[in-house]
């Protein structure tokens, strides 16, 4: 065998080999004993052929092909201990030649990170404030919550709730066909279509109403689009919301024991939901400003990874067993997908490996003790308590939840280096870090 390598972009070498002509030959013998035995050719009997005659019977290409099936991958085996390589995941193999064999190895190597100086990162945030407007909004919030609805005897009003029976056809086919359905008269509703709600005002209970409304250009069924739908609605109730007035009896419904208490917990609670806000923007503006710093390379076969898993995940999260199904579904593609996720599966790969240097860098661990609490906590929620016990106890799931909280406890690392926040408690204490 004669091998040469070169570096290429993108953390992959090419491994350039040649197959010796003994080294040919032995595989084409080999072969040629190993198909004469399953072979039955008239005249002779089994595995008894002569392997002119076998090639003959089954073709010289097939021989060649079966031979190199087994020599490539020794070749390549034998090329990346040669050459010292060690390869993160399968390599690609581009035939140059088949006979005399000559073959190119593009093999993906580990990736490379170089981070920046992310010590010296560091974002602001604007400081969290509840002003009396917000609680406003909330409050609003909880009336329309504990809206009743009244049935009233008057035509259809914007804001109303409407039961109809609806029919809708487009050139003779069924478009929509449905009774007893509660509608809320909203002049912003795009359902069915926009256009709807506003022919409902005005209607009396117990009357019908035909008209015809255009099913937009990117409407989500092809076959509809561009087209005019014939709808041919009845009213059979009206009703109309009536919210709460805003006092004690009202908090108190709220489980509070008056307004001032309410405003007070639905301050607290704005508060304390928009500093989770502002926590998670720290955390996010953390990671993309390491990222910036740092370069990242990677092979090509990482991104192609990722979006296979994350087409799989989709697939089932949806009811799919195979991707091929639920691309038929979404009427995409595979290559135009895999175009359009691109990005995502970049800045994911991208975001894991600067997290993955940034914990070797500060030796960031994750105890068997912290796994085993985050296990029993997942365990808690789960509804099969038997089912999750199992399968939180594989090798895999360990390994994966390990990996999740290393991540979280580097992005809480970086999240204090970037609020400038890092080593205060060790400064309180008295420790030097």
């Amino acid at each position: 065998m004669k091998v040469n390598s070169e570096k290429i972009e993108n953390c992959q070498i090419a491994l350039n080999i040649e197959a010796e002509a003994d080294e040919m030959e032995k595989t084409l013998d080999e072969t040629y004993r190993r198909l004469r035995r399953k072979a039955s050719i008239s005249g002779f009997r089994k595995g008894k052929a002569p392997r002119a005659v076998l090639e003959q019977h089954i073709g010289k290409d097939t021989l060649l092909n079966e031979a190199l099936e087994q020599l490539v991958p020794q070749l390549y085996k034998q090329a990346i201990e040669l050459e010292k390589i060690k390869p993160v995941d399968v390599a690609r193999i581009e035939f140059v030649q088949k006979e005399p064999l000559i073959f190119k190895a593009i093999v993906p190597l580990h990736p490379e990170v170089k981070l920046g100086e992310y010590h010296d990162v560091r974002v602001k945030l604007e400081p969290v404030k509840i002003t009396a407007k917000d609680v406003k909004a909330a409050i609003e919030n909880l009336r329309q919550e504990r809206a009743v609805l009244l049935p009233v005897e008057r035509p259809v009003q914007l804001a109303d709730f409407v039961t109809i029976n609806i029919k809708a056809t487009v050139e003779d086919k069924s478009f929509l066909d449905h009774k007893d359905l509660v509608y809320e008269v909203n002049d912003k509703s795009n359902f069915p279509l926009a256009g709807f709600a506003a022919n409902l005002v005005g209607m009396k209970k117990g009357e019908e109403k035909s008209f015809n409304l255009e099913i937009p250009d990117d409407y989500s069924i092809k076959e509809f689009c561009g087209k005019e739908c014939h709808f041919e609605v009845v009213v059979t109730e009206i009703k109309e919301k009536q919210l709460p007035e805003v006092n004690d009896e009202f908090a108190q419904s709220c489980d509070y024991a008056d307004l001032a208490q309410l405003k007070k917990q639905v301050k607290a609670y704005l508060k304390a939901a928009a500093d989770e806000r502002s926590r998670r923007q720290l955390r996010q503006k953390a990671i993309e400003a390491v990222v910036e710093l740092s370069h990242v390379d990677y092979p090509p076969i990482f991104e192609d990874r990722e979006i296979d898993a994350f087409l799989r995940d989709e697939a089932r999260r949806l009811g799919y067993h195979e991707v091929e199904d639920y691309l038929k579904r979404i009427n995409r593609t595979g290559k135009e997908l895999r175009q359009e996720l691109q990005p995502m599966a970049k800045k994911r790969i991208t975001n894991t490996l600067v997290l993955d240097k940034v914990s070797e860098e500060e030796k960031i661990e994750i105890s068997p003790l912290e796994v085993d609490n985050k296990a029993k906590e997942i365990l808690g929620k789960a509804e099969n308590g038997e089912k999750m016990q199992e399968f939180l106890a594989t090798p895999q799931v360990r390994e994966s939840i390990e990996r999740t909280l290393l991540h979280d406890k580097t992005i809480d690392l970086l999240a204090q280096i970037a609020s400038g926040t890092h080593g205060e408690g060790n400064k309180e204490r008295g420790v030097d870090k």
